[in-house]
């Protein structure tokens, strides 16, 4: 890895008011420990907190600051693609504001990504959360891991860290940031995982719902078409498509049979069975042709938010103040 490296942490957040500051004292305090240019990137997913108002005036003081508001909600993966389109580090940390991840573990992840990981992300083995979290997260896991062919304990944790290169190209919106690692995968990039240590929630709510679990499984089988299939959508509709073709000729093709034998096979619903899977089957073979002439032409994708306001770190290579060093205002006199 190259020497001194300009360390970039994007922190997307939602109505966190009452941990953002602690966040940055925690951040700033093991920044200023690892001695490299940093800038820290807050991304502001359309609170209605005080939390807005709380990051403006951090980087109002501190140059190694920046700030992304959005007008509105658009979610965290579009949260992250707006800090990974504005980071200007060689590598970029991604870390939730609700004070569960824990910045002690940056220099653990420079140390694995020195050994020419392009991304590591973490794996909270030990977790603090309720098991309405914990069971459906560990089924995500494993789903994920058997369908993408990457092994990974924890898709899900927020505590990551990537070579630059890795998340150029990415277009993440919907839920697509649980499967950034299979996205990296699917480009020939090296991912692995360290355990990280994870904290109770101490402040705000959580924002998992069991609604998100349905928005992922949709997200996943758009992961495996743009991954797997992405230049090959005929080889997915395609093959189901003559499976079902097959089946439903099997069935024609049995009704004909004794159709000659003389029996009465127009009020059977054998024969509505085949005909349906006949075209059914034409249709997805005809839906893969398009995927394929779809797929030969390379479309940029617009990114999907719209960004209100943004402040970027005047300068990352700024002398560190540490929050309790900072010099406080002289008390006004009447």
């Amino acid at each position: 890895m190259d020497a001194d490296p300009f360390l970039t942490i994007v922190v997307p957040f939602l109505d966190e008011e009452g941990s953002i500051e602690e966040l940055y004292a925690r951040l700033t305090s093991v920044l200023s420990s690892v001695g490299q240019p940093y800038e820290i990137l807050f991304v502001d997913d359309g609170s209605r907190d005080r939390g807005p108002d709380i990051v403006d005036a951090l980087a109002t003081h501190d140059p190694h600051v920046g700030v992304v508001h959005f007008r509105r909600n658009f979610g965290k993966a579009a949260a992250l693609d707006a800090g990974f389109r504005r980071a200007r580090g060689r590598i970029v940390f991604t870390m939730d504001a609700d004070l569960q991840d824990d910045p002690t573990e940056i220099p653990n992840f420079l140390a694995k990504l020195s050994e020419g990981y392009d991304l590591v992300s973490g794996w909270k083995r030990k977790r603090h959360d309720p098991l309405g979290k914990t069971l459906p997260s560990r089924f995500f896991n494993f789903v994920v891991s058997a369908t993408s062919g990457l092994k990974l304990n924890d898709f899900n944790c927020g505590f990551k860290a990537y070579r630059a290169d890795t998340v150029r190209g990415l277009d993440l919106y919907g839920e697509l940031h649980r499967y950034v690692p299979v996205l990296v995968h699917w480009r020939g990039f090296r991912v692995t995982e360290i355990p990280v240590l994870h904290h109770p929630r101490t402040t705000g709510a959580s924002k998992y719902g069991i609604e998100r679990m349905a928005k992922g499984f949709f997200d996943l089988l758009t992961v495996l078409l743009i991954t797997r299939y992405r230049a090959r959508p005929l080889h997915l509709f395609g093959g189901v498509g003559l499976a079902f073709a097959f089946a439903g000729f099997a069935c024609l093709a049995y009704l004909s049979v004794i159709w000659f034998m003389g029996h009465n096979i127009g009020t059977r619903p054998l024969l509505l069975l085949g005909v349906l899977l006949v075209l059914v089957g034409v249709q997805l073979v005809s839906t893969g042709l398009l995927g394929e002439m779809i797929s030969s032409t390379q479309v940029g994708q617009k990114a999907h938010y719209e960004v209100r306001s943004e402040r970027l770190a005047e300068s990352p290579d700024a002398p560190i103040v540490l929050p309790a060093e900072r010099p406080r205002q002289p008390a006004m006199t009447a």
